[in-house]
């Protein structure tokens, strides 16, 4: 894998490669990189999806490569972590404090506002303390609505030049430390800002590596979503009706009004067509923002608390006008979704923008200005790299062929990239079995059934505890964590009981403990050793049928004549599944099953595309074997 990241940057040909856990992939990517910054004086970026993997590379890998690789390079590498402005306290907004008006409920609840007054005061006393400002240094940490009241968006931010406390500002300082690294670490959100948004937040860099890449157009997606609702055009208008005529902030916060009043009308879901009513509420919305931005006047000299209250003001006015206008422009052009969302019971109805795809964006601003190496555990879905390489924008390749082969595709068009799967230190078949509970009824809509119940408190049993549960739903995971608690003699955890980071925690501590949960567990769980030997999925993970991305994205590909069930439903089920799997085997001497209860993987034609997608485990579909080989798993830990 480094000669093959050597190979990328040396050529500028992008790579995709998979590598399983274990395979110690992130040396392979940082040692070819680093040698690349220090000979060319450039810096590389590293992008990853979770905060964990961000410490790792800070914490362990970097800080043990830069003295390893020191007497080969002539010279210690440097390297550098860099969040997004809203992850570093704002010292002006401590000083100064937050013109933001409390959430609504805080208004009417003594408790919340108190709360909320504890976390402020205790962020007040930690920015004496804290080197770097980032809130993940903070711990435990404080609610969303606190550190709002502490720290601003790119948007809000009144420049270094401008603000009294630029010069210590934290996120200004970690950007220069960034600026000056061989090797500057990122997230996905970061680099799609950076790539997509029009204005520069990284340092200078032609080579881009992008770990966790499984997870690189969900986050893309996220980064380039927007909202609008009537709260948040009302706050806009309260915001800049203390700077302008106040005539002019009414007509916004009237046309808020009346959005917010046909959007109570409307049904959740997406909007094929953009109703006639809804049409006038938001060019009325979009106008009265542009009338109110054209009331601040140009920017003047003014005290740095005016200029504050003057930027979060023109923000929040900018947003409105610009997603007002994007979800008027959405259903002539095509490329965005637009929906209604909002659970009507506790929050106001919303409506949500987001791009159909967000290949076309990666292709033109990321893999045709930088070479690009994207690397997972899980890229080749159905034995290829295909179905991820077309998220991203990629031309078709050929079938992925093992390490001395590299798949490479044929649009002689499109960006050159070369597929590369390393394989995995584990001896899948012979330390792990794949159990397909093929008896099964199929999963119905209302709630698990009981032969699923039953199949779940007969595995656990026979494993002696030792279980996480991967449900498709919390309704799901609290529907067996509430049948089965009375019944099992080993404890279950269930998320929501507590933070999801201390649940794993007692869940690695208590080798007979049972963890129940839902998505963020598919993915983010790393428990080696016997506490987790049963890895159990109770249905095949497609998205809701009424999700409006993925609905429209299958119906878009359908239209085109392809396969959207297979292409978007079957690939993000195949990816979360291959994801839940690999949550199994964590070090050489781990072993178990993963079972999966929807029969359809073994029955419906798309099973065969799911199935190629997990690790080679040994298969069955005999519930006794399966059982036996448990309980004989559980009684070699007793020894």
């Amino acid at each position: 894998m480094a000669e093959a990241v050597d190979h990328s940057i040396r050529t500028g040909e992008h790579l995709a490669v998979q590598a399983g856990t274990g395979t110690g992939k992130s040396l392979a990517y940082l040692v070819p990189s680093i040698r690349h910054a220090v000979a060319e004086d450039e810096t590389v970026v590293v992008s990853t999806a979770t905060i964990a993997l961000q410490r790792q590379l800070v914490d362990r890998d970097l800080p043990r490569l830069s003295k390893a690789l020191k007497k080969e390079l002539g010279r210690e590498p440097t390297f550098a972590i860099l969040k997004g402005r809203r992850n570093y306290l704002c010292m002006h907004r401590v000083h100064n404090g937050a013109p933001e008006e409390p959430e609504d409920d805080a208004l009417f609840d003594p408790f919340a506002v108190s709360k909320l007054g504890r976390e402020v005061k205790r962020l007040h006393e930690w920015s004496s303390d804290t080197e770097t400002g980032d809130r993940d240094e903070l711990v435990p940490g404080v609610s969303e609505q606190a550190w709002r009241q502490v720290s601003v968006t790119a948007r809000e931010c009144l420049g270094v030049s401008k603000c009294p406390i630029g010069s210590d500002c934290f996120a200004e300082r970690a950007r220069a430390e960034a600026g000056k690294a061989d090797v500057v670490v990122t997230n996905h959100a970061m680099l799609a800002i950076d790539a997509l948004e029009g204005y520069q937040v990284l340092p200078d860099h032609d080579v881009v590596v992008i770990d966790e890449a499984h997870d690189l157009v969900d986050r893309v997606t996220s980064v380039a979503t927007e909202e609008l609702s009537g709260s948040s055009v009302a706050t806009a208008a309260r915001r800049c009706g203390r700077l302008i005529d106040q005539d002019v902030a009414d007509r916004l916060a009237e046309a808020g009004d009346g959005l917010a009043m046909i959007l109570e009308d409307m049904p959740a879901g997406r909007l094929d067509a953009l109703p006639r009513a809804l049409a006038g509420a938001l060019a009325a919305t979009r106008d009265a923002a542009h009338n109110c931005v054209s009331a601040m006047g140009p920017e003047r000299k003014e005290d740095p608390d005016g200029a504050t209250a003057r930027k979060l003001a023109l923000a929040l006015l900018e947003e409105v006008h610009d997603c007002a206008v994007r979800i008027l422009e959405a259903f002539d052009e095509e490329r965005d979704v637009v929906w209604v969302s909002g659970d009507f019971q506790q929050k106001a109805p919303t409506l949500r923008v987001a791009p159909l795809g967000v290949g076309g964006l990666l292709r033109e601003r990321l893999f045709a200005k930088r070479t690009t190496v994207l690397t997972s555990a899980t890229l080749t879905l159905g034995g290829a790299f295909d179905a991820m390489a077309r998220q991203w924008g990629l031309p078709p390749s050929e079938k992925v062929r093992k390490i001395e082969g590299a798949a490479t595709d044929k649009d002689l068009d499109g960006p050159k990239w070369t597929g590369l799967d390393v394989g995995s230190p584990f001896q899948h078949a012979s330390s792990g079995i794949l159990y397909v509970a093929r008896h099964l009824p199929q999963p119905g809509r209302d709630g698990l059934p009981q032969e699923y119940l039953d199949e779940i408190e007969g595995l656990v049993n026979a494993a002696g505890g030792r279980a996480l549960g991967l449900f498709s739903s919390m309704r799901a995971a609290k529907q067996a964590t509430e049948a089965l608690r009375d019944k099992l003699e080993h404890p279950i955890l269930c998320q929501g009981d507590d933070a999801t980071g201390l649940l794993v925690k007692k869940f690695a501590e208590d080798e007979r403990s049972c963890l129940f949960g839902t998505l963020s567990l598919w993915q983010g769980v790393d428990v080696p050793g016997p506490s987790l030997q049963l890895v159990i999925m109770d249905r095949i993970p497609f998205p809701r049928p009424d999700d409006p991305l993925a609905s429209a994205r299958q119906k878009a590909v359908s239209s085109r004549g392809g396969n959207g069930f297979l292409t978007v439903a079957a690939t993000h089920a195949a990816l979360l599944m291959a994801q839940g799997a690999g949550r199994l085997l964590r070090s050489m001497s781990d072993k178990g099953v993963v079972a999966v209860l929807d029969p359809r993987i073994a029955t419906a034609r798309y099973g065969g595309f799911i199935r190629a997608s997990l690790p080679p485990f040994w298969t069955t579909y005999d519930p006794e074997v399966v059982r036996a080989a448990l309980k004989r798993l559980d009684a070699a830990q007793q020894k």
